[in-house]
């Protein structure tokens, strides 16, 4: 899709099913985000009291000295983003028409009937198969939401139109957030309630039932009244097909560290989604903010000691031990770890990031110690001397942000996202900017795995930096990480950049 092109959306509904405040609606919602947007309809004469199509063109508004866009005022075949169809038939006749395309159609439709005139009279069964619609409708359309809103807006005492709006804003076609479509209906100022409650289910339904392919389903997210506070957060602010994942980081943030931690979290996505509306502007799958989300969870959990001694210790782990040796209720299970702290981690982890530079840096520290992190030990934490000293340890994690780790960790995740908010900003960037962001992957573990990912990863930094303003500069960060994930040694990584370097020479 190009980036400026206008997101065209037809709209298919009977006589007396809300067709025109549905596409008033979504015209509030375009304003609301300071788009450029433009609504007409043309009335047709059915079977059934009439059918008439709506159609809306929105776009971002241009840059200072840019051409404004031009809209059209019909729908043109092959060339609509996505189609809403208020009956089931009704989103039949729209494939029929050539609007629905499986390259770019999204098609929200209820799957209720409302019967022609000639289903209404024929001698026998003359009621089209509706299996048959629904086939073709997955057959042709990039994707479909598809369940009976007639009926969810019946339980809810609402009009479909409310649903098909709540439908509409889960399918995360339109780069907006859900606050703003639940403003649209406030704003409208016609039964504000029902509509809201309306347009709840059907964003619901929506979601649970059709979730982005690819994507982590949503979940019931925190239990915790601070974690219902951000998992309403992620739902007001984000795409509905990110909720999933986002929620997951949150959890992960909050077994972390605390709810600071999490809202932290939240914080740096919202930055990165706004980055991408700005960058992608009409893209609606909101790739960059779905890597990140994924890759700034685990970051932000790295496994500093503090993290690898809470892991060692919980209980569900022990259970599992239990579980796969098959112990009996009366059998004891021993568990010993085997653990090699170097002395930087011993630094690291100290609760006073001064403190651990300052031995760090020292050359007298470092050989005084050395006997101590020469070889690895063996703790049995079934034992209660290994149990305590371990719990200790995962103890510190109210601590963990005065730490040298912390620091260190916080300041390359800044650089991290720093780095992809630039490429993604400079011409033609955005797809490189992602595998910018897939490459954290390759920071991972801890002690000698970490730092030997560490050094691959910024070896991929380095060379990107180098080939700035290739147009393949997405596909050879991408080959950059896999050889870099291809062996411990490095040597695939090694050969790719030497070829590199040679190329560019050359």
């Amino acid at each position: 899709m190009r980036s400026d092109r206008p997101l065209s959306i037809a709209i298919a509904a009977l006589g007396g099913q809300g067709g025109g405040v549905l596409a008033e609606w979504l015209v509030a919602v375009a304003e609301l985000n300071g788009w450029i947007v433009q609504s007409t309809s043309v009335p047709g004469v059915a079977q059934r009291t009439g059918t008439t199509v709506y159609y809306v063109e929105m776009s971002p508004k241009p840059d200072l000295g840019q051409r404004p866009p031009v809209l059209a005022l019909m729908p043109v075949p092959g060339d609509v983003d996505l189609v809403v169809a208020a009956e089931l038939m009704e989103a039949g006749r729209t494939v029929v028409r050539g609007l629905v395309t499986p390259e770019r159609t999204t098609v929200v439709a209820s799957s209720h009937r409302v019967y022609g005139i000639t289903e209404k009279s024929a001698m026998g069964d003359g009621i089209v198969d509706a299996n048959a619609v629904l086939s073709a409708l997955h057959a042709r359309s990039r994707r479909l939401i598809c369940f009976d809103m007639e009926a969810v807006a019946d339980s809810h005492k609402s009009v479909i139109s409310s649903v098909l709006f709540g439908s509409i804003a889960a399918s995360a076609v339109l780069p907006f957030s859900r606050a703003t479509y639940e403003q649209a209906i406030s704003d409208y100022g016609v039964a504000v309630k029902t509509n809201l409650a309306g347009f709840q289910a059907g964003f619901e339904q929506a979601v649970q039932r059709s979730p982005v392919a690819g994507l982590v389903p949503p979940s019931s997210g925190p239990t915790t009244a601070l974690g219902l506070a951000l998992d309403e957060r992620i739902k007001r602010e984000f795409p509905a097909h990110l909720h999933g994942i986002l929620q997951e980081g949150v959890k992960r943030m909050l077994d972390y560290q605390d709810d600071a931690y999490a809202g932290l979290y939240l914080d740096r996505m919202t930055a990165i989604r706004s980055c991408d509306e700005g960058v992608a502007r009409l893209s609606n799958d909101f790739a960059l903010t779905n890597a990140v989300a994924r890759y700034l969870a685990l970051w932000m959990a790295y496994e500093d000691t503090i993290r690898v001694a809470d892991l060692k210790t919980r209980g569900q782990r022990f259970d599992r031990f239990r579980s796969e040796v098959r112990a009996g209720a009366d059998q004891v299970v021993y568990v010993t770890e085997f653990m090699h702290p170097r002395f930087e981690e011993f630094c690291e982890t100290l609760p006073v990031a001064g403190f651990g530079q300052w031995l760090l840096d020292s050359s007298f520290a470092r050989r005084l110690s050395a006997p101590l992190f020469r070889r690895g030990r063996h703790i049995h934490t079934a034992k209660l001397g290994g149990f305590l000293m371990l719990s200790f340890l995962a103890g510190m994690r109210r601590w963990r942000r005065s730490t040298l780790r912390y620091r260190v960790e916080q300041g390359r995740i800044v650089d991290w996202l720093s780095r992809i908010e630039r490429m993604a900003s400079s011409p033609g960037g955005y797809h490189a900017a992602v595998e910018i962001a897939e490459c954290q992957r390759l920071v991972k573990g801890y002690s000698d795995t970490h730092a030997r990912g560490l050094k691959n990863y910024y070896a991929v930094l380095s060379a990107v930096e180098g080939l700035r303003g290739r147009s393949d500069l997405a596909d050879v960060i991408r080959q950059l990480r896999n050889a870099a994930l291809a062996d411990e040694q490095g040597s695939k990584l090694a050969s790719l950049l030497s070829d590199l370097s040679s190329a560019k020479a050359a």
